[in-house]
């Protein structure tokens, strides 16, 4: 067994499982994905570590532990169409397409979804299709979304990505309010929208996502 896969089933058995972490599907997404490979060739060693994981200037890829427990509150199913927001190299989307039928994943940075249209082709992952955007926009051409990950701190969510859910598809994110992040998610019930937190999860920010005038959930 390798350094790194010592580091994942470390991370799983220290980290995930004694924080609520225990669904099989989940565990077995996550290692089925070597995280050293998302992350810069200078972090490899750091890359299991429990908090943000910087990978560029501001961008990060989310505390594993938050990640995970975000993925149990959004059970994910496999006939699921899952629209990934921010994954910067595609480590996220990697995951979710372990659980998902397919994933969007939508990053505004260019260089990253080059990056992790590659990383994750080189990984033999064919149900992600990557594209660059807006990422408060969404890709309503390509939804509706069964669910919508977040891949970090907003202070308000869009009603445009709220309005490319399906009936009773779940927008998960960790939202901020007066300073404290929390676990947040959006369930669209048909005929209105159930708002909810779940736990405490400060994480660092995905740029764009600040608080503006307007449509606040």
């Amino acid at each position: 067994m390798s350094d790194f896969e010592t580091a994942r089933n470390s991370m799983i058995d220290c980290q995930l499982r004694p924080n609520e972490v225990n669904d099989e599907r989940i565990i077995a997404a996550i290692r089925a994905v070597p995280k050293e490979n998302f992350v810069p060739k200078a972090k490899r060693s750091i890359a299991y570590v429990d908090e943000d994981l910087e990978v560029a200037d501001g961008r990060f890829i989310m505390e594993p532990t938050i990640f995970a427990r975000l993925l149990v509150a959004a059970d994910v199913k496999d006939t699921d169409l899952v629209l990934d927001i921010g994954p910067v190299t595609g480590y996220s989307s990697a995951v979710i397409a372990g659980l998902a039928d397919a994933v969007v994943a939508l990053e505004g940075d260019e260089a990253f979804a080059k990056a992790a249209e590659t990383k994750l082709s080189d990984a033999d992952i064919m149900n992600v299709a990557v594209v660059n955007g807006d990422m408060k926009e969404g890709v309503a051409k390509q939804g509706p979304f069964d669910v919508i990950f977040i891949e970090g701190a907003v202070d308000e969510v869009p009603e445009a990505l709220v309005k490319q859910l399906k009936e009773n598809g779940r927008l998960l994110c960790v939202k901020v309010e007066a300073g404290v992040g929390r676990a947040h998610i959006i369930t669209n019930k048909g005929d209105e929208l159930e708002a909810k937190n779940l736990f405490d999860a400060n994480v660092e920010a995905i740029p764009g996502f600040e608080k503006a005038e307007g449509f606040v959930f």
